[in-house]
């Protein structure tokens, strides 16, 4: 089969197209025909040499595809070959063919084509645990939103408002507040001109934000501290301005305050087969009714997986990149 190696950690040019065998799959897997895979901030950090995959899984990057199920393990009773699937896979994305696990496969929306379908389980898995379950956010209360044009933060928008929530965001262009407004923010706040910390104290008349989501890190941790309301959360799914970070601690005290975050990608398959199966019931309606859009920014051919890294790592694109095979 075709796919997308990483030769040695390095730049988008360490992408090199190869023969590979086909994908093997174990008794509780299922083999997926892939016709599209996403693209993720994960891939990019496998890339650079940042985040190996756990113990087990394939050395391909990609964390999530959209198929047709081509063959099933023989444990496996809930797929059958031909089936239109989605999965969370912890690597191996990037090729003809994919193993997954049966409980992480979902399928697809209806209305939704193979490109879209691709564009959704990491973000939507990556949400909904940590925005609903670690996060704890209910109707009528409000969230900040940290890179919002990202594919994890367009999904976030768009979920936090169906729900019922209060919802601004920050990001890094007059382009992508606009888009982000679109989506259901109610203020985008784009903060290379503004103080995130101030412009929510405006916001919430002094009060702050109920929940944060942040893929920035350290250099945030502060100033989402100050954010926060009284019995706040806030919730760290990544770290692009660093791991590290310090922190006054009296406002965590006195606002009585939560910090908190997790990964996805080394978790077991009892743990996402739980989140699959709230997301199915939680938020795979809302993409069937239209209330949640899958947005797409481009697309790009397998072969041409380094060109939709460069564009990544620009961050000049609103949703998701996706390869097509």
């Amino acid at each position: 089969m075709l796919a997308i190696e990483i030769r040695q950690p390095g730049g988008p040019e360490a992408l090199v197209p190869a023969e590979r065998p086909r994908a093997t799959m174990g008794p509780d897997d299922v083999l997926i025909k892939v016709a599209a895979a996403g693209v993720n901030r994960p891939d990019v950090m496998q890339r650079q040499g940042r985040y190996p995959p756990p113990p087990g899984a394939s050395d391909i990057p990609g964390l999530e595809v959209a198929g047709t199920i081509e063959e099933t393990g023989a444990n496996v009773r809930s797929w059958r070959a031909g089936d239109r699937v989605c999965a969370l896979v912890s690597g191996g994305g990037y090729a003809e063919y994919c193993a997954a696990p049966a409980p992480q496969c979902l399928p697809i929306p209806r209305g939704l084509d193979f490109i879209q379908a691709a564009a959704i389980p990491e973000t939507t898995f990556t949400v909904w645990t940590n925005v609903f379950e670690r996060g704890r956010l209910q109707q009528g209360e409000s969230i900040l939103v940290h890179g919002g044009s990202s594919g994890i933060g367009t999904t976030a928008i768009q979920l936090a408002r169906a729900f019922g929530a209060r919802v601004f965001t920050t990001a890094g262009s007059a382009e992508k507040c606009a888009a982000c407004e679109a989506l259901g923010a109610e203020r985008a706040i784009n903060y290379r001109e503004t103080d995130f910390v101030a412009a929510i104290r405006d916001l919430t008349g002094g009060r702050g934000v109920d929940v944060i989501l942040d893929m920035v890190g350290g250099t945030y941790l502060q100033r989402n501290i100050e954010s926060l309301a009284l019995e706040g959360r806030l919730v760290h799914i990544g770290q692009l301005g660093g791991p590290k970070g310090e922190i006054n601690l009296i406002p965590v005290l006195r606002q009585r305050l939560t910090i908190t975050g997790s990964t996805l990608r080394a978790r077991s398959v009892a743990e996402k087969a739980a989140i699959a199966n709230a997301v199915r019931e939680h938020v795979w309606p809302l993409f069937e009714s239209g209330a949640v859009r899958v947005l797409v920014h481009q697309t790009f051919p397998l072969r041409e997986a380094a060109e939709a890294h460069r564009l990544m790592e620009s961050s000049a694109h609103i949703g998701k990149l996706v390869l097509v095979v």
